[in-house]
């Protein structure tokens, strides 16, 4: 993300301009997933808005810098590798530790969306694990 400056004016991103299907295989099912900052560079910044219909759960995955999911809509599940799923709402925000072992998603009757914040390392912001 670029550096804003008083001679810079801030980069917007304009809601629904970036919106596609999330890669296959690394949630139950599709979901919609709209890019607002990437960034490959070590340490830099990426963030989406991710909309996942009733039930469908991702992949478990890391994050090299941790993760930030901030809840806008529906009812979710985050769960930590060897805990219990929690449930989130609306307004709710969860952090995940760097390389902590974890998978979120919609509940099995409500959609879900949220913005998930994380940074690159090597070139990624996140590394999927088998099953």
């Amino acid at each position: 993300m670029p550096q804003t400056t008083s001679t810079q004016s801030p980069a917007i991103h304009r809601a629904g301009t970036d919106m596609r299907l999330s890669p296959e295989g690394i949630a139950t099912a599709s979901f919609s997933v709209e890019s607002l900052v990437e960034s490959d560079v070590d340490g830099g910044l990426t963030a989406m808005r991710c909309a996942l219909e009733p039930g469908v759960m991702t992949r478990w995955h890391t994050h090299p810098h941790g993760q930030i999911l901030y809840v806008l809509s529906g009812v979710g599940l985050a769960e930590r590798f060897g805990g219990p799923a929690e449930e989130l709402h609306a307004g709710d925000c969860i952090t995940f530790a760097p390389n902590e072992r974890h998978r979120h998603g919609a509940a099995p009757e409500n959609a879900f969306s949220y913005i998930s914040i994380q940074a690159a390392q090597n070139g990624s912001a996140v590394t999927w694990l088998e099953e």
